[in-house]
């Protein structure tokens, strides 16, 4: 981590409220039943903590959270039509950070209804494991950490993931058995491509280039270093 890296990060950390009352973790489990809903946007707002993200729930979302401040219950909210189920999930506000505090979603989400899944990171790390998923569409922004994107899988359709890097560390694993169209643009940091091939400023699996589906990965990275790796 350079120098510029670090002095941001300090300045991130300055924001944070290390003043805190902690108590003892509380844990609540939601589980969103699946709908009429054709399709399903999920946003998720987390200031600052760890976020774990997964397939494989047999109901539309799955989630456990855990949290040793009482106030920073994160809040739902779960519209539905016959069309479209939009969810959100946030931290509430001033909830950023401090020493001794817990604050972690697990999520799993449905493997078979398509989704847009939004995700605004602020301070800490994030795993997000959604190869396997339907996915129409992601964007993540991140603040201060580390991201781990995990897209290998077999997708069945075409979708785009825009990701804004932040000030940290961002690793993006996608499939090499699928077309891959993607564009990298950094500011400070460093981006890396590995198993993909450049050409008129396009990253692309030469070898799926004709390939029915293409995931369209757009990354714009800010302080850091950001590594896209087909396998």
């Amino acid at each position: 981590m350079n120098r510029a890296l670090l002095a941001l990060a300090a300045l991130a950390a300055a924001g944070c409220d290390f003043n805190v009352t902690t108590g003892p973790t509380e844990h609540e489990t939601r589980a969103l039943e699946m709908d009429k809903s054709e399709m399903a946007r999920i946003e998720l707002k987390m200031g600052a903590g760890e976020l774990v993200v997964d397939g494989g729930s047999a109901k539309l979302l799955d989630a456990d959270l855990a949290y040793n401040i009482p106030s920073w219950k994160p809040v739902f909210r779960d519209d539905s039509s016959s069309f479209r189920r939009e969810i959100t999930i946030s931290q509430p506000p001033g909830s950023n950070g401090g020493s001794n505090v817990v604050y972690r979603w697990d999520l799993r989400l449905n493997d078979s209804v398509p989704l847009d899944v939004v995700a605004h990171l602020g301070a800490g790390k994030a795993r997000m494991n959604l190869g396997e998923t339907s996915l129409r569409s992601l964007e993540v922004n991140m603040g201060v950490g580390e991201l781990r994107l995990d897209l290998t899988g077999h997708p069945q359709r075409d979708y785009s993931v825009r990701l804004h890097g932040g000030v940290g560390q961002a690793t993006v694993l996608v499939p090499a058995s699928v077309g891959i169209r993607a564009t990298a643009h950094g500011g400070i940091g460093d981006i890396s491509v590995r198993g993909l091939e450049q050409r008129d400023g396009v990253w692309i699996n030469p070898a799926h280039e004709q390939a029915p589906v293409t995931i369209h990965l757009d990354v714009a990275g800010g302080v850091g270093q950001i590594q896209i790796i087909a396998q």
